[in-house]
């Protein structure tokens, strides 16, 4: 081997490898066995987020968990022994563990446990830009790790190495963790109450104008459409919750002047101390005027992904505002054909691409919204002047609402409010 290959060889060495994960769901009763693959398909874009590879999955079909390891003990075995054979780094649940279970399981597989909710929150953590997202992770993150806290969790702000966060060894460390952590959880509270006041002062500065709110589940395009509509360049990735912070930009559309938010993407389980956590941020959507809501039309549980984002907004209070839905992503989803070549195809080829029907879905979603839903694709700008024109239509609804004598040629000077 050469000097140089030697050397190559020795980088190659040293590199930190990637961390490996195996994942586990259990199957509730009513659930079917691609349901259930489906909520892990999204587990595994969580823990690629995060930055590990899923190797495995298991699934169990429980009525109910197990109160002390959450699968029953023959899967503990089987999972036991994968992890021992190919060297696993961690095991992901797809529910949340009690204190107990998460204790148990990491006494039992030797390696480190996530469930759901830390998973998300680590991802926060990594993503959040702003003090104020970064100070409403940290205290999310830190209230739900306190009651489960064991020795793979310790020294929690001193390690950080890996993908997550590695601890050391001891129980007398844990309790000088536990205790370090109640310490961060009052000051981070304290900081956070201080961050709020400034962001209350900046809300009541934007009274008399119209305010806009993207929502949606996580990753269905929301930063997109916000950079097409704003001409900025706000981060937009293929990945779970690219947003974590509130963004607010000035548009101008039609001489109709309103503020735009991008907001923090929902997704099935978000965790209650994030909630919490973030309701300064989610102000933004319970002071907006009109709700925007973004739909992945591609993803095959797009309706799941309404009902959840419905419950969502329900449960922090913003269940009854204005919403325009816009369906997105239509640029991924094969076009319904014309009577013409649908007499051409038989009925496996026409089942087989499973097209959509945007009339019967514009039909059904104008009900129940009373707003015409709009399709297009932000990535490409398709029926980009569609959304523009539904847009200014609610925008303008609301603004009469400020402005009862409003004129079209009458604008309002935006100098005063400025972006975040």
């Amino acid at each position: 081997m050469s000097k140089y290959s030697r050397k190559l060889q020795k980088l190659y060495d040293t590199a930190p490898k990637q961390e490996t994960a195996v994942l586990v769901a259990i199957i509730h009763q009513g659930q079917t066995e691609q349901q259930a693959q489906e909520y892990l398909d999204e587990l595994a874009f969580l823990t690629e987020t995060l930055g590990a590879k899923t190797v495995y999955r298991f699934t169990q079909r429980m009525e109910k968990p197990d109160v002390k390891t959450f699968v029953g003990s023959g899967k503990i075995e089987e999972i036991q022994a994968y992890l021992t054979h190919f060297e696993v780094d961690m095991v992901i649940f797809d529910d949340d563990l009690s204190p107990s279970q998460m204790r148990n399981l990491e006494n039992e597989l030797k390696v480190k446990v996530y469930d759901r909710s830390l998973l998300i929150l680590d991802i926060f953590l990594n993503r959040a830009q702003t003090a104020q997202a970064k100070t409403q992770v940290e205290l999310a993150r830190f209230q739900y790790l306190l009651p489960r806290l064991t020795r793979m969790w310790t020294h929690l702000e001193r390690q950080r190495g890996g993908t997550g966060t590695r601890g050391g060894a001891g129980e007398k460390e844990i309790e000088t963790d536990k205790r370090d952590i109640r310490n961060k959880i009052t000051l981070l509270k304290s900081k956070l109450r201080d961050i709020e006041k400034q962001g209350e002062t900046q809300r009541k500065g934007r009274k008399g104008i119209v305010r806009v709110a993207l929502v949606g589940y996580t990753n269905v395009g929301k930063s997109t459409l916000m950079n097409l509509i704003t001409k900025t360049n706000i981060l937009a990735e293929n990945k779970l919750f690219a947003t974590v912070d509130s963004t607010v930009r000035k548009v101008v559309l039609e001489n109709i002047p309103f503020l735009l938010s991008d907001t923090v993407g929902f997704i099935r389980k978000l965790p209650t101390h994030l909630i919490e956590s973030f309701k300064s941020t989610l102000d933004e959507i319970r002071e907006a005027d009109l709700l925007v809501h973004v739909v992945d039309i591609s993803h095959s549980g797009f309706e799941d992904h309404i009902a959840v984002v419905k419950n969502t907004l329900s449960e922090i209070g913003a269940g009854d505002k204005p919403v325009l839905l816009v369906f997105n992503k239509i640029d991924k989803v094969p076009i319904m054909p014309s009577e013409e070549e649908r007499l051409q195809m038989t009925e496996l080829e026409f089942e087989e691409n499973q097209y959509l029907d945007f009339e019967k879905l514009s039909t059904a979603y104008e009900k129940k919204t009373g707003i015409p839903p709009v399709f297009m694709a932000a990535f490409n700008g398709a029926n980009v002047e569609q959304f523009r024109e539904a847009l200014v239509k609610e925008v303008k609804k609301q603004h009469l609402k400020i402005y009862p004598h409003y004129l079209d040629h009458e604008t309002i000077d935006m100098s005063q409010f400025k972006e975040e």
